[in-house]
């Protein structure tokens, strides 16, 4: 039995009745949002609520996002950076604002993220929850919601440097395993990404080859920001990207960054279709409104219009949990597991035992090391039944994953030192490939099947 046929078999089984699904679920995600500098002051100075224009639109919907740029906390706490280098420092006081508007999340993952250091995002993290706001950072990627009936993975994360010098590279072993948690256990996966060049109102050639890479590797939806100008928005291998949606409420002068847009996606009937909402900011304020009469660069959304995204419902479902993620089926939940990936797969077994295949964190005396440990469970009806746990196959571990094809290899991406001489800084990697034995993983030999997983890690 193929990968493919067990997946269906499962899904069959465990799937959430369509029937408690509404007719649509409405997603809005905004561009840069800042709260200090000249926006504070104007909001201080007036009295006016930034988003008093938005109330229909942004409490009617399902879910709201903005990017936050800045971190709460005062100037004293910026860390050092060229004297050019803007530090958006934001009062605690501003935070539930945010809440009023109508913001469900704010991504906290750009480059002024970590303006007041690693203290700093932790003191805007806790801030936004106070205030009723989800705050998503990489670090806490993917976050699982359940909408309607739907589960959808928001993944935020910059791949723009920042005062403390935090970036995601694209590709990433780390984003390449977020990704993978996050299509196998929802139905929809957006990346909310930090990225570009700043002012730059077409997309460079790394965002273009990052976007293919993140929907080659299951992003179903694509929503950039940083460049704080509009950039157009196009539908790459059939996936809506969104490259950049320009400012939101921002103080900056030039006309270009007076225009922005709200990313408007729905879920209807099994299919998500976005378009686009253009705004504008008067000269001399920061408080955008809904475009009268949108320019020209906000207004073709033809392209992303005509690309709508077929959702597929998981076999098994997730949700965020303090000490990780609950597997979810349709009458049962897993403990909370540290998950850093999981794949639903039949491991050439009897087709009514499908398995999961997951990478969990865990610290093991055999290396006395805090890493990727790979599990697999047997998926009962009435949930999840360890069948076998190695501390890393036969060298220490960087990732692994079920190659693509539905024959039940495991490919495995290891570090170059072994168990006998532990050496975690040891420069290259190795791959290599095994196969589910019934008790276990044996080494497979077969040059294209290497060949194959080295691809997969590239």
């Amino acid at each position: 039995m193929s990968r493919a046929q067990a997946i269906l078999i499962l899904a069959a089984c465990l799937a959430v009745p369509a029937g408690a699904q509404p007719a649509e679920v409405r997603l809005l995600f905004t561009g840069d949002v800042s709260l200090s500098r000249q926006v504070r002051a104007e909001i201080e100075r007036t009295g006016r609520f930034p988003w008093a224009g938005f109330a229909d639109l942004f409490h009617a919907a399902d879910w709201v996002a903005g990017n936050l740029e800045g971190a709460v906390g005062g100037p004293e706490n910026c860390l050092p950076a060229p004297a050019d280098a803007p530090c958006f420092d934001i009062p605690a006081a501003l935070i539930p604002l945010l809440a009023k508007g109508g913001f469900r999340a704010m991504g906290i993952a750009n480059n002024h993220s970590g303006d007041l250091g690693a203290a700093g995002v932790k003191t805007t993290g806790q801030a936004l929850r106070d205030a009723g706001v989800d705050a998503i950072s990489f670090a806490d990627s993917p976050r699982f919601l359940n909408l309607g009936g739907h589960t959808i993975a928001i993944i935020a994360l910059s791949a723009v440097p920042g005062r403390d010098g935090a970036r995601v590279e694209i590709p990433s072993i780390e984003l390449r395993q977020k990704l993978r948690l996050a299509r196998n256990l929802s139905e929809l996966v957006v990346v909310f990404i930090h990225w570009g060049s700043e002012l730059l109102d077409w997309p460079n050639l790394e965002q273009r080859h990052a976007a293919e890479w993140l929907v080659a590797n299951g992003a179903g939806l694509i929503v950039g920001h940083h460049p704080h100008v509009v950039q157009q928005a196009e539908c790459v291998a059939g996936h809506p990207v969104f490259f950049s949606l320009g400012n939101h409420l921002f103080d900056q002068k030039y006309p270009d960054t007076k225009q922005g847009l709200i990313a408007d996606c729905r879920i209807r009937a099994g299919q998500l279709r976005c378009g686009a909402i253009p705004t504008e900011t008067p000269a001399g304020s920061s408080i955008p409104a809904v475009a009268q009469t949108p320019s020209a660069g906000t207004t073709s959304t033809a392209a992303i219009q005509a690309c709508p995204v077929t959702l597929t419902p998981p076999p098994l479902r997730a949700r965020g949990a303090e000490n990780g993620y609950v597997i979810q089926g349709a009458s049962w939940r897993s403990a909370a597991l540290p998950l850093l990936s999981a794949e639903s797969v039949n491991l050439n077994g009897p087709p009514d035992k499908p398995m999961l295949f997951a990478l969990e964190r865990y610290y093991s005396s055999i290396d006395g090391e805090d890493g990727p440990r790979p599990y697999v469970y047997e998926v009962r009806p009435n949930g999840l039944v360890a069948r076998w746990r190695g501390s890393a196959l036969a060298w220490p571990l960087l990732d692994a994953a079920l190659l693509p094809g539905g024959d039940g290899v495991l490919c495995a991406l290891h570090r170059r030192d072994s168990f006998i001489q532990l050496e975690p800084g040891a420069q290259g990697v190795r791959t290599a490939a095994y196969k589910w034995n019934g008790f276990g993983f044996s080494g497979v030999d077969d040059p294209a099947i290497l060949a194959r997983c080295e691809a997969m890690f590239h």
